[in-house]
């Protein structure tokens, strides 16, 4: 791993372990934080958060976070697209290539306190407990609290802007559901759009990247396991589809001469598991997430189907394999029924394959603790891991969610579980930095 300090280690069950450190979190004092975090943009009941990205709560929370980098001492800043950073120098050199670590602090509407949340804080626990064992660290570290990292606006914005894979045409064009640009939204926030690329780091800026973030899905709970290392992140494709047919009475329209919309994606979605079984994989994913109907009454034969699709693999092609499967199944179905198909192909964002040489970091981390059971997983869920891949070895660490719920007030991680896979984060850290 290019760049990254790895210290005294020795061979022990084919992964490399680094000498003991004594240090390790305080979970009361992560505890702390993080219920001050959830309670900027919190529901009314306590038990979920709206701190979408842009938002007045939003940039409160940037604005809590990033003074606590500044009480612990870092050099902290928010850039132009409302990234928080702060940075632990251990020399006079401001461009020597750092370890990062992090994650997002907004949320989705109605979301969850943990998802996103969680990493940031344990990545700020991490220098807390450094500083409080009087580690000194032999290369930089910096603490990152992403932006617009839930798609507000059909992009992962903050950790985008950092690796410069931001697309201009995009960046001015694109809008939330409600038709407010990215760019007055910004404004609406204080920021300067038009400075976002100066958010974009310098080649060689990173020498790695972890992300602690919740799993959002069922399979440690369900295996009774407490730490995952993730392996890759899968891509996404997101198409908005109409199925155009023939409105007409329910009563007086034989079947056979109807053209009817809701039945042709029936047809579809009946093919969905075997897309799945003859092109997919265990890690393929696709679903029909919204539908709506019209004339949606029930004396009319629906006239227009429109609904959305969601395709998604870490393996690109095998990604495009499916959506083209899709979209070859979408065409039947409506030469079947009558109707004709329109498909827009709204967005796409490519999977990441992330660092072996991280996660064998992480595995020996976890064993140095205890965990003799950790995971190598695939995350079905996009995350700002996936562009740091592109600049910086990256690697992620997965806590339990319960139930594998996320995006809803529901989420929820044990404490305890949030606490270990800290630990298992601080020692990577330690690992990673040299730090003595």
């Amino acid at each position: 791993l290019a760049g990254v300090f790895i210290p005294n280690y020795t061979q022990h069950s084919s992964v490399m372990m680094a000498a003991p450190i004594s240090c390790a979190v305080d979970a009361e004092r992560m505890r702390e934080n993080f219920d001050a975090l959830s309670a900027i943009g919190a529901t009314e009941d306590g038990r979920g958060l709206n701190r979408v990205s842009f938002s007045k709560a939003d940039m409160e929370g940037r604005q809590w976070f990033l003074g606590k980098l500044q009480e612990l001492g870092l050099t902290a800043r928010m850039d132009a697209v409302g990234n928080v950073i702060g940075r632990w120098d251990v020399n006079d050199n401001p461009d020597e290539p750092c370890v990062a670590l992090g994650s997002h602090i907004d949320s989705v509407p109605q979301g969850g306190r943990f998802d996103g949340a969680l990493g940031a804080i344990a990545a700020m626990e991490c220098v807390a407990a450094m500083k409080a064992a009087g580690l000194t660290p032999q290369k930089p570290i910096e603490v990152i609290a992403t932006s617009e990292e839930e798609g507000r606006f059909g992009g992962m914005l903050g950790s985008q802007a950092i690796t410069g894979n931001v697309d201009a045409e995009w960046f001015h064009s694109t809008t939330d559901g409600t038709g407010l640009l990215l760019v007055d939204a910004m404004r609406q926030a204080g920021l300067d759009p038009e400075k976002y690329k100066t958010a974009q780091r310098a080649p060689g800026a990173f020498a790695g990247f972890l992300e602690l973030h919740v799993e959002q899905g069922p399979v440690l709970e369900t295996k009774g396991l407490k730490v995952g290392v993730v392996t890759g992140i899968a891509g996404t494709v997101n198409w908005d589809i109409t199925l155009l047919g023939e409105a007409n009475h329910s009563g007086t329209t034989p079947m056979e001469l109807r053209k009817d919309a809701f039945l042709g994606l029936a047809e579809f979605g009946s093919k969905i598991s075997q897309i799945i079984q003859q092109d997919g994989r265990p890690s393929s994913r696709i679903t029909v997430g919204h539908v709506t109907m019209k004339p949606n009454f029930e004396h009319s034969v629906p006239g227009q189907v429109d609904f959305s699709l969601n395709v998604r693999d870490v393996d690109d092609t095998v990604m495009q394999q499916l959506a083209n499967r899709c979209k070859e199944e979408i065409l039947a179905a409506s030469a079947k029924h009558g109707l004709k198909a329109k498909i827009n192909e709204r967005s796409a964002l490519v999977g990441a394959k992330l660092d072996a040489t991280m996660v064998k970091v992480i595995h020996a981390a976890a064993l140095e603790i205890g965990v003799t059971d950790a995971i190598t997983m695939p995350s079905g869920a996009g995350h700002d891991s996936q562009f740091m891949a592109t600049v910086a070895p990256t690697a992620m660490v997965f806590v339990p969610s319960y139930k594998g719920i996320s995006h809803a007030p529901e989420e929820w991680t044990e404490w305890e579980d949030a606490v270990l896979g800290t630990n298992v984060l601080l020692r990577s850290v330690i690992k990673l930095t040299g730090a003595h």
